[in-house]
């Protein structure tokens, strides 16, 4: 399985442990490097406030609420592929899922090999593998090179650097808070890094802008974090 597919953040919710941790483990055992667990409504949101996944697997019923009304809270912050897990002979919660917008449901009980496939199409139909080299305004940014290509002229990244270029190209478009940028970049604990986080924004400009001083690619949001512009 490509491994840009096996990289992507998948959030699991269900309320009981010994489900979450089955799926959990097939998912592993197949290769998915990036899992994260909760077994109720207010904790997906707060792990999603932390750092948005890529995939969501829902259980319809959870202690707090249910997994529809979850669906919308997630898609009303930030739009990502959702697949239910349903019981049996729960055909209204299928309707009702599909009929929500759910990329896919899952039918309970389970054979490990239909779930690892269910994820995998639905993460293939949703993310296109993304090019190696990025195009901004005013230059080339080749991330398996670690290179910025500025008309004739080649310019390596530091590991920060492509980091920080890495993670605002993933969120192409959208705004990156400062405190995610901080977190890909120093851990779970960014606190105390914004001013670090700054100078390395200041190099990576003057890497890959014409005019640092007016940015076109690596844009401030002010209060916010910051947004990459790039183009086709």
């Amino acid at each position: 399985m490509d491994t840009y597919i096996l990289s992507k953040k998948i959030l699991i919710v269900d309320d009981e442990p010994e489900l979450l941790e089955l799926v959990k483990s097939i998912l592993e055992e197949a290769g998915f490097s990036a899992i994260v667990t909760a077994n109720t409504m207010q904790s997906a949101i707060e792990t999603c406030s932390k750092s948005f996944p890529d995939l969501a697997i829902l259980d319809v019923m959870l202690p707090d609420g249910d997994g529809f009304t979850l669906y919308n809270q997630i898609q009303s912050i930030n739009s990502i592929p959702i697949i239910f897990l349903t019981a049996k002979d729960a055909s209204d919660s299928k309707l009702t899922g599909l009929g929500l917008g759910a990329d896919d449901y899952i039918v309970k009980p389970f054979l490990p090999q239909e779930l690892v496939l269910r994820v995998s199409a639905v993460l293939r139909r949703c993310y296109k593998e993304e090019p190696s080299v990025l195009k901004l305004a005013s230059c080339e940014i080749d991330f398996d090179r670690a290179e910025v290509i500025k008309g004739s002229e080649i310019i390596p990244l530091t590991a920060k650097e492509h980091m920080l270029l890495k993670t605002l190209a993933d969120n192409s478009g959208k705004i990156v808070t400062l405190d995610n940028l901080c977190e890909a970049l120093w851990g779970e604990n960014p606190y105390g890094y914004e001013n670090s986080l700054n100078a390395h924004v200041r190099r990576v400009r003057e890497k890959i802008e014409l005019n640092p001083s007016k940015p076109e690619s690596l844009i401030t949001i002010k209060g916010l974090g910051y947004r990459l512009s790039t183009r086709n």
